[in-house]
């Protein structure tokens, strides 16, 4: 039991990472557009992660819970060995002030430790398959409805004097802020559910029927709340004013692109990436402007990120789980 309890630490733990390290998806765009001050920002990231707890559904937590790693094989040493490894790949990302995937940090670790335990038949070809797909698909779909959005923008409001458009705007801002924080904490929340959820499943408590508590919605919920609330300022920098400046016009709608694309691949329990999402959506409204208005340099440090998340996380895990393996 007390290893049990110890090891739904180490997932809250996680939780509390992945707030802290995808705050700044959260905050970054109001931030940068000095909608709210950085405490402001994410005060109101953290109450609408946690407000995300109540009536969105688990879905992404079941395919978490059983799409990546056959539940059969998974014990306590693997899901320790896969934690461990995500949070340290989430915490050597925000040292660099690189806004990689918790989500996909996860997966990738526990795939790594998965495989080193019992080989690649472990593997839910199906459900990772899904979520390879929309590693491609999530920035695409922020790319396109940002850059689509901000085209109507620009247009709707080319009469209107900019000083009107900066206040409108501020705040509106707001409320897509909301709603962006409502996605992730639907999305993200959900991943350490699904861990949580398997961890009880295969230590015999939630019977022969895999589902999540309502209890453990709710921890998740309050952990990611919390981390964004501590959140840092690297990854701030990094999203909100390296990858392209943004005015509250673009703010709004990099913001609503992302909780568009986070609310629909929820509903359909595809855990996508927050991060990639709404950089995506950032790339978008920066290149509706003027391609020249999207820093490539940055945003190419940023791809890179995300292309060894998945295959680096799944070395650290692995690294992790030998000793399990051999003791």
């Amino acid at each position: 039991m007390l290893v049990l309890v110890l090891l739904i630490l180490v997932a809250l733990a996680f939780d509390f990472m992945n707030g802290f390290h995808d705050a700044a998806n959260s905050i970054a765009t109001i931030v940068s557009t000095r909608v709210l001050t950085p405490r402001a920002a994410v005060a109101w990231a953290a109450f609408f992660n946690f407000v995300a707890a109540f009536g969105f559904g688990v879905a992404v937590a079941t395919t978490i819970g059983k799409g990546v790693v056959n539940p059969e094989v998974i014990d306590r040493p693997l899901i320790f060995a896969g934690l461990a490894a995500a949070f340290t790949w989430d915490w050597i990302t925000w040292r660099w002030g690189l806004p990689t995937s918790s989500s996909h940090a996860l997966i990738g670790a526990f795939a790594g430790a998965g495989v080193t335990k019992a080989g690649p038949g472990v593997l839910v070809w199906s459900g990772i398959t899904r979520i390879l797909v929309f590693i491609v698909v999530s920035p695409i779909v922020g790319l396109l409805v940002g850059g689509t959005l901000m085209f109507l923008m620009m247009h709707l409001l080319q009469r209107a004097h900019p000083a009107f458009v900066d206040r409108l705007f501020r705040r509106i801002q707001l409320l897509s802020a909301a709603a962006y924080s409502l996605g992730h904490g639907t999305n993200d929340a959900q991943k350490t559910m699904g861990v949580i959820a398997v961890l009880l499943f295969t230590s015999g408590y939630l019977g022969s029927t895999f589902y999540v508590p309502f209890w453990v919605i709710l921890i998740c919920h309050a952990a990611i709340g919390l981390g964004t609330l501590f959140g840092g300022w690297r990854i701030v920098h990094t999203m909100g004013m390296r990858l392209t400046p943004l005015q509250p016009v673009g703010g709004f709608c990099a913001e609503t692109a992302g909780a568009i694309a986070l609310f629909g691949s929820a509903r359909f329990g595809i855990p996508v990436s927050t991060t990639h999402t709404i950089t995506g959506a950032i790339i978008g409204v920066g290149s509706v402007r003027r391609l020249s208005a999207v820093r490539w340099g940055v945003a190419r440090n940023v791809i890179w990120a995300w292309v060894l998340t998945i295959p680096c996380s799944a070395a650290i895990a692995s690294l992790i789980y030998l000793p399990f393996k051999w003791a």
